[in-house]
Parts: C-alpha cells; sequence; structure tokens
C-alpha cells in the first residue's frame, strides 16, 4: 500500500518523501527513469509527481499520467506536466512567487477534503498552468494563479501548484492524507 514518489530533480522531492514517511504513509522514492513495467512490479496504491526545474528533465512523467492506472498527485512541476499531457498550458508565471499565499478551495472534492474554503500554502515556482486542459475541472485559484489546483474529471489524476510537503502550507499533511486515503479506496474498488 506504498505511494511512489517520482523525483523531478527538485529540492523538494525528498522533502515529500520524508513527510509522507512523517504522516506513517509508506512510500518510496524513484527515479523519472523507472520504466511503467517497474512500476507495475511494485504495485503502488499511487504515484506523486514531484517538482523539478524543467519539463525537459521530466524523465517518463508523460508516459506515467497517459498510461497508468493509478491515481497521481502532481506538485508544482508535477502538476504542470498532467496539465501539458492533457492539451493544457503551461507558462511563465505573472508572478513569480516564492511565498505563502491564500488558495480559494473551489471543490472540496478527494484531496481537500476537511480543508475548509480557503488555505495558506507555500508556493515555489516561476512557471505555471495558464490554460486548464479539457477533461479537467479546477479545484483552487489564487491572486496570483488561477489554476492552483485541478482534477481530471473521470481519471484519478490531481495537480496542485503549491508546495503540501512543506511546514509553511497550512493543512499539507491533511492533504497528502487525504490523498493516499483516496489511493487506498481507488485500489480496493
Amino acid at each position: 500500500m506504498k505511494i511512489l514518489v517520482i523525483n523531478n530533480h527538485g529540492q523538494y522531492n525528498h522533502r515529500i518523501h520524508r513527510t509522507l514517511h512523517y504522516l506513517k504513509i509508506p512510500s518510496e522514492l524513484i527515479p523519472n527513469s523507472t520504466s511503467i513495467d517497474e512500476i507495475n512490479e511494485k504495485e503502488p496504491v499511487g504515484l506523486i509527481l514531484g517538482g523539478g526545474p524543467s519539463i525537459e528533465r521530466a524523465g517518463n512523467c508523460f508516459e506515467y499520467v497517459k498510461e497508468l492506472d493509478y491515481p497521481i498527485l502532481g506538485i508544482c512541476l508535477g502538476h504542470q506536466i498532467i496539465a501539458k499531457a492533457y492539451g493544457g498550458e503551461v507558462g511563465s508565471a505573472g508572478m513569480e512567487s516564492y511565498a505563502k499565499i491564500e488558495i480559494t478551495i473551489k471543490e472540496e472534492n478527494d484531496i481537500f477534503k476537511g480543508l475548509g474554503d480557503t488555505m495558506k500554502v507555500w508556493t515555489s515556482h516561476k512557471d505555471e498552468v495558464t490554460t486548464l486542459p479539457e477533461g479537467f475541472k479546477l479545484l483552487a485559484t489564487s491572486p496570483i494563479c488561477e489554476i492552483e489546483a485541478m482534477k481530471h474529471e473521470t481519471k484519478p489524476l490531481y495537480g496542485i501548484q503549491f508546495h503540501p510537503e512543506v511546514h509553511h502550507t497550512e493543512n499539507g499533511p491533511k492533504l497528502l492524507e487525504n490523498f493516499y486515503e483516496f489511493c487506498k479506496n481507488y485500489s480496493s474498488q
């Protein structure tokens, strides 16, 4: 019942793995060059696509989000990879962000369950999703980024622009626990 954290060469990937460990959520940090067959052999209940410096260094992540049938949570670059894989657009942020901001949760859904209407989160990005891909719905927004969170309408794909794994993000651990609960429920269907 473990989560695979896909390392996209970003500063926060080890932090995601460590935070899951603190939450007693079984996880393994693996390189983004891992094959789909190797992932299937590990029998995860879900994947988290971590952040990183650029889409060009995203390894096999585009294949993961298109071909695997596990719940996937994309964080920062992972969010952008999911959007781009499904025809959304990614561009430079109107305002480069390394700060604590408040997001407005438009739809509680699975990952935001029990977190209220707003949430203070830590952002760290130069790029962002600028156009929601077809087949996705908006889950959260902020004054500096229109698409802070999204979900595919029929597939178990979630993307968030902010970082739930750092202590600056209020209820970040709860969001990760919600995702893990969703993964376990999805795998038992």
